[in-house]
């Protein structure tokens, strides 16, 4: 007799826990399990089988694998978060008995904890970390612009400003923006780091309202541990880049709003250099001291000599370091020639490496700055958007000016005028376009999305086919026409339809047939609707059903003819059948698991030239409204 098995030691209500028994598990509450499951990256899972997972019980729960529950038993954050709850209410009773000097003295004595060893078991290499930084970027950017309210903390603002920052330095040093997208949202930015796109998004600057319906404790618990993988990503991509981290802050740029001008980002070498050139003049100095003090004698010319020469030396590298008052610069330092040896990765090659912009008071200058200096360009700012602008507004050397206003009370004759949808564009199309369609006062072009790959069959924006045609594309876009739908529709209802008969176990591919008869009820519906709203007008004008007929009905039957006639000159040749019955042979010949796999291919492809189709009407009806308005 073989051994008998103990009840749910196997199978699905092993391998899945539910949250209660995890609770109990681990001791602790649903407050710090879901702290710690966010921080060790755990989530939820759903099994095959709920009632086998729950060993037979249907009540509705949440379900972890059992092995992370496992994992989370060795983890020290549990201890820290014990020690955390002794420590409040340690201090709540001091503070309760009006004990000052206990309560000052746990206050010191707070438990600490950090999450670097998260960090690094979620993410062992530097790849994944920068594949996982999506969401650490667009959580940073939210609160970096959000205002310090009771549930928000003013130094995680403080902070998330500075990673932020920080980050947005290291792409202009390093030119790697690729594409740029204004939404409803906010701005959508993507970068090329190390190979790995990064894609993240940044709120508009506008006074936001904080809504009280969010959870900021979750949202708290996800930013405590992406701050921390942001801190980390920084580091490494300055140190690889020989970058000092972190860079040193401006006081005086920053109270005076410069914005991403307030950080001053240095070089190693330059550091290092001064700090060896400073310790020499110190070791010479102490040299000095012991040797007049050894000796009466006095200083010798040549000791003399070599300290001007060492206080002259690092003054030099000092000046060298910081920028003049005379010329216009910039804080972060630029890629040299020598770091990289292809030519257009060079400031002055790039996409702005030749143009200088003065942005208006109205324009938004932080995304513009950073997307600018991010392609080699130079830009100067009003002084009511902030200080520490390079250029002034009357400096001959601009060649750009961004506004967003109808019309300026002064223009310089030696500079165009554009919106700003200029610059962003330009980027996603990755040269300089026309300024004509840009200039200040005139209806923008479309602002199409860089995030966008079209098709074979999709609907493709007059805007996008003028952008690619003026890049230099040669071909054509071809779309499925109007009066070609029916008539595919009607061949691909006939393919079904015969493989349906010379099969019976086709039913699953019916699916298509309906979804596409459907459809035509559902047109059927919407005209139908139409006359009937034709008739209650005609009714209510007082129309006769036989005056109502002989209006509309000749222009049913005019529509009717036009349609015979262009379906008589539709007619398909000798050649195009032909295939089609090879085609819909070679598919009567195929498994049910390809013919289903081939049909709704095909079914996609005929929803995507009906949904372009859909908007290609739209867009004629908008041209149409156009010219009549531009005729009255």
């Amino acid at each position: 007799m073989g051994r008998l098995k103990k009840k749910f030691s196997e199978g699905a209500s092993k391998t899945y826990t539910t949250r209660n028994r995890a609770l109990k598990k681990l001791q602790v509450n649903l407050a710090d399990f879901r702290r710690l499951c966010i921080l060790k990256g755990i989530y939820p899972v759903e099994p095959r089988s709920r009632k086998k997972a729950n060993r037979g019980s249907t009540e509705l729960t949440t379900f972890y694998y059992t092995k992370d529950i496992q994992l989370l038993l060795s983890e020290p954050l549990i201890n820290k978060f014990r020690e955390h709850k002794v420590f409040l209410r340690r201090l709540k009773n001091a503070l309760g008995k009006q004990d000052i000097t206990r309560a000052k003295t746990l206050e010191d004595n707070r438990p600490q904890y950090t999450l670097d060893h998260l960090v690094i078991e979620r993410y062992p290499t530097f790849v994944e970390a920068l594949r996982d930084l999506d969401d650490a970027l667009c959580m940073v950017f939210l609160f970096a612009t959000m205002p310090v309210v009771g549930s928000v903390d003013g130094k995680i603002i403080e902070e998330c400003q500075r990673l932020s920052s920080e980050f947005m330095h290291y792409v202009i040093y390093s030119h790697s923006l690729r594409k740029v997208f204004l939404s409803i949202k906010g701005i959508y930015y993507q970068a090329d780091i190390q190979g790995q796109p990064i894609t993240w998004i940044v709120p508009y600057q506008f006074n936001q309202r904080i809504p009280k319906e969010v959870d900021f404790q979750v949202m708290g618990t996800f930013l405590e541990f992406y701050r921390t993988l942001l801190g980390f990503v920084n580091y490494r991509l300055y140190t690889t880049s020989n970058l000092s981290y972190p860079p040193k802050v401006d006081k005086n740029m920053q109270d005076s709003a410069a914005g991403l001008g307030s950080l001053r980002i240095k070089s190693k070498d330059f550091e290092n250099l001064i700090k060896n050139v400073a310790a020499d003049a110190d070791n010479a100095i102490e040299v000095d001291q012991d040797n007049e003090e050894e000796t009466t004698t006095e200083v010798t010319p040549e000791m003399k000599k070599r300290m001007n020469t060492l206080n002259t030396k690092i003054q030099s590298i000092v000046a060298a370091t910081e920028p003049s008052s005379n010329s216009p610069s910039y804080s972060a330092v630029g890629p040299s020639a020598d770091a990289d040896d292809d030519d257009m990765m060079k400031p002055e090659n790039m996409l702005f490496g030749k143009q200088v912009f003065f942005l208006s008071r109205e324009v938004p200058r932080y995304s513009l700055e950073f997307v600018v200096r991010a392609f080699g360009g130079r830009l100067g700012w009003s002084s009511s958007s902030g200080g520490g602008s390079p250029y002034e507004e009357n400096d001959s050397s601009i060649t750009i000016q961004i506004a967003d206003r109808p019309s300026q009370g002064h223009q310089f004759l030696n500079r165009v005028y554009v919106q700003p949808q200029w610059v962003y564009d330009c980027i996603n199309a990755r040269r300089l376009l026309d300024t004509d369609d840009y200039l200040v006062g005139q209806p923008l072009p479309a602002h199409l999305s860089p995030f966008v790959e079209y098709a074979e069959g999709d609907y493709i924006p007059e805007a996008a086919v003028k952008m690619a045609a003026a890049a230099g594309f040669e071909g054509e876009v071809t779309n499925l026409q109007p009066e070609d739908r029916d008539q595919n529709s009607d061949d691909e209802e006939d393919q079904n339809g015969e493989s349906d008969d010379e099969e019976g176990d086709l039913e699953d591919e019916s699916a298509d047939e309906e979804e596409e008869v459907s459809d035509e009820e559902e047109n059927a519906a919407i005209r139908a609707e139409k006359q009937y709203q034709q008739q209650l007008l005609a009714e209510r004008a007082g129309l006769t059903f036989s005056e109502y007929q002989q209006k509309h009905g000749n222009k049913g039957n005019a529509t009717t003819a036009a349609k015979k006639q262009k379906g008589a000159t539709n007619k398909r040749s000798k050649a195009e059948m032909d295939e089609e019955e090879r085609e819909r042979i070679a598919i009567s010949m195929l498994s049910k698991k390809k013919r289903k796999v081939v049909n709704r291919t095909k079914a996609d492809a005929y929803k995507r030239a009906k949904d372009a189709n859909v908007l290609k009407a739209r867009k004629a009806e908008i041209d149409n409204a156009k010219k009549k308005k531009q005729r009255q």
